[in-house]
């Protein structure tokens, strides 16, 4: 915001105070055609200034009427983005304006990646960011902590943007229930991040930049081991960290972390955050009744009795909640008890929450509001047991009339905290959240289990840990399974995903015999698909592929039911015909072409993609070679497949000895989080798109194969996964 500095206008010769200063140079900072736009930022309303500069919104009363009268300030009604009511905004004139770019702040020398917060105003921690921000510069790590509402988060974005201001790449990361390493990533780097804590590590491994994880206490305990593990690995490198976390301290043991404890304010630095016309004697006194706490500070009202010294969680509870209209309170309860930020259309109750935002009690990300943690945390303890069962049980109908992962997720939430779910409803569901987000179907998992411990759940659970390659929790709930074929083969894709080949080799073998006939067919069929894509790219073996062959002869379907019969069949032919292809057994994959035509019918787009591949495998020179790559390129941008469209782009790369532009433009454009995380063929390409993104960028070569390692090693595919680690290793 640039240093404060007296400002004297020629006209009136008129003194604007530092807190006029601070609104101009806010309202300064929004276009000027948001002065007639419909909707427009809440940092125009009254609410989102108060915010910013760091103050009860009283205190901006008097300053901003002033302006107006001074013509530098206008206000109208206007609808502001995120509430569900029109509110009154403020916008700076052109003659407010040349005030405050009368001197500006210094422009930005560095960069920030992720969801880091605008910069606001913070009264009395001067000395604190100039000694966080120090510290950080000479290579230590810092772990920032204190009580709910002290202003941690105000802290860490001032020293992140002073760290941008001396040229530091800041990342940024805000976590919440659902976090894990894979989504910090996400945050830290953008599209096409690496999940596994090496290669993340590997890739933010420069000088000059800065980590922040904020809200550590939010993780799950699910998801907080490999956490601290991502943070212990980013730790040891060149980039500084900075920890944020509620206190205490969640971490059992941190090494290498410099620990900075952000108290209350002095009363004489709070005095700041109320207006100044106020009187100072009383001002002090309710600076000190909230022991300098800023969000108590801003949470009071004249009207409320100031609460004993210490005592500001029992000040919200008795009086800023007890002052809610029945709306409001409504409000405060659905937010309180959901297990994710919400946005105003998302809520029951959107009316209410603009009383909770009038109250100083919401705090924003994006949309999406949620109650300060202190009001939170206050509230959800004050709340009998019989009356959150009933509030959780009414969200489950709201929730279970919606569609989409998210809302399967925040219902599954709500039933186990209202105990009206049932493993047959997780059963069906799971894979839904799954298949956007298994990070959250793993915590769903786990809260499942501690509200009833069934075999399914326990199943599901590892399933989950399985296919996320999370060995230790996968370990603890297959050693919860009862003895049979099940536990089995959970425990041989254990063993692959540990590197024990032989072992896994002999616990299907063995399992595989005692399934039903369902269960056995698909066993096989997926150990076929498994072992076909257990190897990098290049042409398949010719004793692997006539083994496969054979395996695929071997499968018997004739106990399945009708329909699965024949998807059954579907799936053994795909591979034979792969194989035959591989082979340059021409008749055989002209025979398979045939039967596969036959089930799916002469225009199944699937066939086209068969004779794709066939054109593509036929040579890599020559004119008809550039006719398939046309074709395939034509048929990679009309797909609305991405797991097609990626498969066809790895065949293209597998065939032509130099890739066109085109094609590595389309590959390093492709999102593998589009990709389905709960299906194996997904995640094993997936892993192929990081070794081709290793192979394609020499300068990201180290990172992509250390997460194309990881993610082989998760879809099971440990043959591929050791020639990788030799491949890597000679590159090194």
């Amino acid at each position: 915001m640039g240093a404060w500095f007296d400002l004297h206008f020629a006209s009136r010769r008129t003194v604007i105070s530092q807190r006029q200063r601070a609104i101009l140079a806010h309202l300064s900072g929004f276009a000027r055609d948001l002065e007639d736009s419909w909707d427009v930022p809440r940092g125009l309303s009254l609410v989102g200034l108060a915010e910013h500069l760091g103050v009860v919104r009283s205190a901006l009363s008097i300053p901003l009427k002033s302006l107006e009268e001074g013509g530098l300030v206008t206000s109208r009604t206007a609808h502001v983005i995120g509430a569900s009511r029109r509110r009154k905004v403020f916008h700076v004139t052109e003659k407010g304006r040349e005030a405050s770019e009368s001197e500006g702040a210094r422009p930005p020398r560095g960069r920030s990646v992720g969801p880091l917060p605008d910069l606001t105003s913070i009264r009395g921690r001067v000395d604190v960011v100039a000694g966080i921000s120090e510290s950080l510069s000479e290579g230590s790590n810092v772990l920032l902590e204190g009580l709910p509402g002290i202003g941690k988060t105000s802290v860490a974005c001032a020293v992140s943007h002073s760290m941008i201001q001396e040229g530091w790449q800041v990342r940024w990361a805000t976590c919440n229930s659902d976090s894990d390493s894979s989504s910090v990533a996400g945050m830290w780097l953008g599209r096409r991040a690496p999940s596994s804590s090496d290669a993340i590590a590997s890739r933010v491994d420069s000088k000059r930049t800065l980590l922040v994880l904020d809200e550590v206490q939010q993780i799950s305990t699910r998801h907080f081991a490999a956490i601290q593990d991502l943070i212990e690995s980013c730790s040891a490198k060149s980039a500084s960290l900075l920890a944020v976390t509620r206190a205490p301290n969640p971490f059992a043991e941190m090494s290498g972390f410099h620990s900075v404890r952000l108290d209350g304010l002095d009363p004489h630095q709070a005095r700041s955050l109320l207006p100044d016309e106020m009187d100072d004697d009383e001002a002090m006194e309710v600076c000190r009744a909230m022991d300098g706490h800023p969000l108590g500070i801003k949470l009071w009202s004249p009207d409320d009795e100031l609460p004993g010294a210490g005592a500001v969680q029992e000040y919200v509870e008795s009086t800023v909640i007890r002052r809610l209209s029945e709306e409001g309170t409504s409000s405060l309860d659905e937010l309180s008890i959901s297990p994710l930020a919400l946005s105003f259309d998302e809520m029951v109750n959107p009316d209410g929450a603009e009383e909770l935002d009038d109250s100083a009690i919401l705090r924003w990300s994006g949309l999406e509001v949620e109650p300060h943690h202190l009001v939170r945390n206050v509230r959800r303890a004050s709340i009998p047991d019989e009356r959150a069962s009933e509030l959780h049980s009414r969200m489950v109908e709201v929730w279970s009339s919606r569609d989409g992962p998210r809302a399967r997720r925040i219902e599954a939430h709500h039933r186990m905290e209202s105990r009206t779910e049932d493993s047959g409803w997780l059963s069906e569901n799971i894979p839904e959240i799954a298949s956007e987000d298994s990070s959250a179907a793993a915590v769903v998992l786990e809260r499942a289990i501690s509200v009833m411990p069934e075999e399914e759940i326990f199943e599901m659970a590892a399933d989950i840990a399985l296919e996320r390659g999370e060995t230790d929790v996968a370990f603890t709930h297959i050693e919860s399974l009862s003895e049979g074929p099940k536990r089995d083969l959970r425990s041989a894709r254990l063993a692959r995903v540990q590197g024990d080949w032989k072992l896994a080799e002999s616990l299907e073998s063995s399992a595989i015999p005692g399934l039903d006939p369902e269960s056995r067919a698909r066993a096989q069929i997926s150990s076929l698909a498994r072992r076909y894509d257990d190897r990098l790219p290049g042409r398949i073996t010719e004793s692997l592929a006539q083994d496969l062959m054979e395996g695929a002869d071997s499968v018997d379907i004739s106990q399945l039911e009708p329909g699965d019969r024949a998807l059954a069949s579907l799936a053994l032919d795909l591979l034979r015909h792969s194989l035959a292809q591989d082979l340059g057994d021409l008749e055989a994959a002209s025979r398979t072409r045939e039967a596969l035509e036959e089930m799916m019918g002469p225009d199944d787009p699937r066939l086209h993609s068969l004779d794709l591949r066939a054109r593509l495998s036929a040579g890599s020179e020559g004119e008809a070679f550039m006719e398939a790559m046309d074709a395939a390129r034509a048929h990679i941008d009309s797909s609305d497949d991405p797991m097609e469209s990626l498969r066809m782009m790895h065949l293209a790369l597998e065939t032509c000895t130099k890739p066109p532009q085109w094609l590595i433009e389309a590959h390093s454009s492709f999102d593998p989080a589009s990709l389905r995380e709960d299906l194996a063929s997904h995640r094993r390409a997936a892993s192929h798109w990081w070794y081709w993104r290793g192979v394609l960028d020499i300068e990201e070569r180290l990172s992509s194969w250390k997460e194309a390692i990881v993610r082989l090693r998760t879809a099971e595919c440990g043959q591929a996964a050791k020639e990788l680690i030799a491949r890597l290793s000679r590159e090194l």
